[in-house]
């Protein structure tokens, strides 16, 4: 799940209760959609704007109430590497947990900043013969790809007992490859959420749109008020597959949506051309973003989130579309989630709304006593727990209680998470092979950079999709 720049803890999609089949080994998905938020959670968030030799670790010290879930072997003396896309805010988050690991094993454990694709990262580590003993995957694909290449590791009894306390079985099973389990999903995000400044929406009299209609007419007032609508992050193409996705689903419905993801279907199908027709509406329009199109091609996620939060009433825009992780960037602002960055729903552009959420999966890559002691500990509520609290993080373990979040709208995106149970599909750019889905300058996120330079050119971006596409999944 990459939220790049974050990461991209890049999904699960669904609208309403409809069903559907799942979409393989490169990907589950399911069928109905996060009632709870789109029902529940909706007006809340707008309204509230193993060891061997008998040593064990300490347990926590972070307050967490009920005491320690996991035991974890002492490991003095071991040295670890753990590999993510993570930078900025995330990666610091994160590091708090390894010091807890740390802390509870005696061992030490070093962050490597990996570049996209992980895979191709990956693959030159282990090539020169230093892999990472743990990764965290951004996609379903790179996890299939490091299975297929004998790369990664079985989880071990300890971790799977953790899985099996604390994870649906939606979530197990995307961290399994032909019934073996692989991987902890230690991160997931919704990603259907477009977060506003109230500053800018009172200013111009705006409220927050429930439909595409309704997106393109408060765009058109924000416009004529003088604030740009919409911060795009086009310089990070996974942004715009995920823009793409939330259109996509909702208009073509989740059939389509997984016909797409398998690429049963080609990118030249009619569906592709009314959801890229869509976006057209407003990524044509040079006043609607923030910078115009080559500004937003120039811009990056974290920059994307940061100038919709500064600068009062008058900010560089009065949207910014991605996922619950924003919180992290909003957080380098002075505007305060809940007050001054409020939330909601991706606007519905056919007959429901649609839900849009991803992940990051922990792989070991090495045999080792420690790594498969991290995955244990990763898939532990007592880990989870110590970055909710920081802000940002979502988590699919359903023993992360709300109270572990920092405020209104991060505890009822959670609980909205956990009561999706195994109602959800993950996102599409994902579930493909990374040459296509997840590799920066190539495949899907070059096509719809290329889209949003010229939105004009429907068929052209239809035709580069699938020629990539084809080539990619291999069919």
């Amino acid at each position: 799940m990459r939220e790049h720049g974050t990461s991209r803890t890049n999904s699960c999609t669904e609208t309403g209760a409809n069903t559907g089949a799942n979409t393989g080994a490169k990907g589950r998905t399911r069928t109905r959609a996060w009632a709870a938020l789109l029902a529940a959670g909706a007006l809340a968030l707008t309204a509230c704007g193993g060891g061997d030799d008998g040593k064990k670790a300490d347990p926590p010290s972070d307050g967490a109430t009920g005491g320690p879930a996991v035991s974890l072997p002492r490991l003095d003396g071991e040295k670890l590497e753990v590999a993510a896309v993570w930078t900025g805010p995330e990666q610091e988050n994160f590091t708090k947990v390894l010091a807890e690991f740390e802390r509870r094993t005696g061992a030490k454990v070093t962050f490597v900043p990996a570049q996209d694709p992980i895979v191709t990262f990956l693959g030159t580590k282990i090539a020169g013969g230093a892999p990472p003993d743990v990764a965290l995957l951004p996609q379903v694909g790179a996890l299939v790809s490091a299975v297929k290449s004998k790369w990664a590791q079985p989880v071990g009894a300890e971790a799977q007992a953790q899985l099996d306390r604390n994870y649906s079985a939606g979530w197990k099973e995307l961290g399994a490859v032909d019934g073996v389990q692989y991987g902890v999903y230690y991160k997931a995000a919704n990603k259907s959420l477009i977060w506003y400044n109230a500053k800018a929406f009172e200013a111009a009299g705006v409220q927050p749109p429930k439909t595409w209609k309704e997106l393109i007419t408060v765009a058109d007032t924000l416009s004529a008020s003088g604030t740009p609508a919409v911060s795009v992050a086009g310089a990070d193409g996974w942004t715009l597959t995920d823009w793409f996705e939330n259109v996509y689903l909702s208009q073509a419905g989740p059939e389509k949506y997984d016909q797409l993801a398998k690429h049963e279907i080609k990118w030249t199908d009619d569906s592709v051309k009314a959801a890229l027709t869509t976006l057209a509406e407003l990524f044509g329009r040079k006043d609607f973003l923030a910078g115009g199109q080559s500004g937003a091609l120039a811009t990056e996620f974290p920059k994307s989130v940061t100038q919709t939060f500064t600068g009062g009433d008058r900010p560089a825009a009065a949207m910014v579309y991605e996922g619950d992780f924003v919180a992290v960037n909003i957080a380098q602002t002075d505007a305060k989630v809940g007050k001054d960055a409020l939330v909601f729903p991706f606007p519905s552009v056919g007959a429901k709304a649609p839900v849009v959420s991803g992940g990051d999966v922990a792989v070991a890559l090495k045999p080792s006593k420690g790594a498969q002691a991290l995955l244990t500990f990763l898939a532990s509520a007592d880990a989870a727990r110590i970055q909710a609290r920081e802000g940002g993080f979502l988590s699919p373990n359903k023993s992360v209680g709300p109270d572990a979040y920092p405020n209104d709208i991060q505890r009822d995106i959670a609980k909205a998470l956990i009561a999706a149970g195994d109602d959800f599909r993950f996102d599409m750019s994902d579930q493909a092979p990374a040459a296509f889905g997840g590799t920066p300058g190539a495949g899907e996120w070059k096509a719809l950079q290329d889209f949003l330079a010229n939105p004009s050119d429907v068929a052209g971006a239809q035709a580069k999709l699938e020629a990539d596409a084809a080539k990619a999944y291999g069919n």
